[in-house]
């Protein structure tokens, strides 16, 4: 139950963000906003950490290199999300991007990409992945 209620706040506060995003970016740039956002979300992660008592240095050294830069990914996702939104607007922006991250996913899964337990997928999982698709497509429209 754990997951499925910060799943379901991680899938608002994207949403939230990328809207407020989109605000900010008109007023001063969408990089800016993208530094601007990066910024805040530091602060506010450093405060959280600061409180709970939560650093663990030494576990830097266990973490690969690649895994490390996953904050710079942040700057992309949010440059693309407040283009995005711009353009096509909020709500096939978000649909787009859930079958985004959903076909990844499949593909990570499936194949076993970074250190994943590879999982057999059968064509219910390309159903599902097909229905989201003819979703957003209704929703176009």
């Amino acid at each position: 139950m754990r997951g499925i209620l910060f799943a379901f706040l991680g899938g608002a506060f994207i949403t939230l963000q990328g809207v407020a995003n989109a605000r900010i970016s008109q007023g001063i740039g969408t990089w800016q906003a993208a530094a601007l956002t990066q910024f805040t979300g530091f602060v506010a992660a450093l405060i959280v950490m600061l409180i709970l008592r939560d650093f663990k240095r030494q576990g830097f050294k266990k973490v690969k290199p690649l895994y490390l830069s996953a904050g710079a990914y942040a700057a992309v996702i949010i440059f693309s999300n407040v283009t995005a939104i711009q353009h096509i607007g909020v709500t096939l922006t978000v649909a787009l991007v859930i079958i985004a991250q959903l076909a990844l996913t499949f593909l990570m899964d499936h194949y076993g990409w970074f250190g994943l337990q590879k999982k057999r997928m059968g064509l219910p999982q390309f159903f599902g992945i097909a229905m989201m698709i003819a979703g957003v497509v209704i929703l176009k429209f």
